[in-house]
């Protein structure tokens, strides 16, 4: 009878511990930069406004939804230069950057919105023009926030900037308006790295995972002293 009841507790307390887990999930809404080495997208050690690219460079932006910075999407499409430089031919004092800005999917546009379609453009721009100066001549406007996080691209999106969402690619807002300070898209000399674990729920207290554990083991222990009692 007691090991019938132990296995119904069980059986009734995984979806909890499943849920638990799920509904800690959570991922920021933000712009992440990108450098194309060789045929590989790397996340880029600095932010736009600092970053000067040389002449033949190509740097990538991508709008997504991502728990953390090591697995934020990459940009997606054809990337090579000569392909988006073709018809802007070199100028004397000046360099060209070829730019890649995929504005995601529906799935990871704030609520009401919809991603404009995957562009690439080539800047001509000064021999020391920064990322964000090469930015601003093909795709305004853009929009940042009071620390310098690059918020929207070519007006995309309209509003909101590094907020956090409920789960990764939900497209819904958390109503907490913090803001990630994911790696590559401010302002500083080195991104910030990916989000604060504390600000997505993962290290405010006790979980209920903690204390279905406890229950369980409490459960088990009565079950063995009656088990004990039932046999003296």
């Amino acid at each position: 009878m007691i090991r019938r009841a132990v296995v119904l507790f069980l059986a009734a307390l995984l979806p909890l511990l499943t849920g638990a887990g799920q509904a800690q999930a959570a991922g920021y809404r933000y712009w992440s930069f990108w450098d194309l080495d060789g045929d590989s997208w790397t996340y880029a050690t600095q932010g736009p406004s600092v970053a000067r690219p040389a002449d033949g460079d190509v740097q990538g932006f991508r709008f997504a939804v991502s728990e953390e910075a090591d697995d934020s999407a990459q940009p997606r499409g054809a990337a090579d230069f000569a392909g988006i430089c073709a018809k802007t031919p070199a100028k004397d004092g000046s360099k060209r950057v070829a730019l890649v800005i995929d504005f995601g999917t529906a799935g990871d546009a704030p609520s009401g919105e919809t991603p404009p379609a995957h562009r690439t453009a080539c800047a001509r721009v000064a021999p020391d023009a920064s990322t964000a100066e090469a930015l601003a001549s093909v795709a305004e406007p853009l929009r940042y926030d009071s620390s310098a996080l690059l918020c929207a691209i070519a007006g995309y999106p309209e509003r909101g900037c590094g907020e956090q969402v409920s789960g990764t690619g939900t497209g819904t807002e958390s109503g907490t308006g913090a803001s990630a300070p994911e790696k590559g898209t401010e302002g500083g000399s080195e991104g910030a790295g990916s989000p604060d674990s504390s600000a997505s729920g993962d290290g405010g207290g006790p979980s209920l995972g903690l204390f279905a554990g406890v229950a369980v083991m409490a459960l088990l222990g009565a079950a063995a002293f009656w088990q004990v009692r039932r046999r003296g």
